[in-house]
């Protein structure tokens, strides 16, 4: 039996561990759920959620080489997805990568009075040298004691 990332499988709970439980597949093959992938809560002591012999629903995570991981709040979330839609054998449309949005919207452009970018750029230069200028004369003060130096 071939085991692929993604898949939601039936598992047998073979070892319980300080980080983790081991839980064999079909076919033979035994695979890790890690201490933060069994439950949604906070896992402080493995044995309090599984027992040796247990039967559980897992998510396969990754297949590397001879390593599986696995995962039983990852399955349960699986198994909480609404399942909409007559024809479920329909392929899901992929996913929208990140980036930037088709339409653009200027947000704040009234607030601005219509300023060309040259004009916006003279303005956030000017008020950055003032703020800039009143943090120098406090850093200034605050050296000299409070009085102000002679040059």
């Amino acid at each position: 039996m071939q085991i692929e990332a993604g898949t939601v499988l039936d598992a047998k709970i073979t070892g319980i561990t300080s980080f983790g439980a081991f839980a064999e597949l079909k076919g033979g093959k035994t695979g890790l759920i890690h201490i933060s992938e069994i439950a949604e809560e906070y896992v402080e002591d493995v044995s309090a959620h599984l027992k040796k012999g247990q039967k559980v629903k897992v998510k396969v995570i990754s297949v590397q080489g001879d390593k599986i991981s696995l995962s039983i709040k990852r399955a349960l979330r699986e198994e909480k997805k609404p399942r909409g839609g007559k024809n479920r054998s329909e392929p899901k449309p992929a996913a929208k990568k990140a980036g930037p949005p088709e339409e653009f919207e200027f947000v704040g452009r009234r607030d601005r009075g219509e300023l060309s970018f040259d004009d916006m750029l003279q303005k956030f230069k000017r008020d950055s040298d003032e703020k800039f200028q009143d943090l120098k004369r406090s850093n200034d003060n605050k050296r000299s004691g409070g009085y102000k130096r002679a040059y």
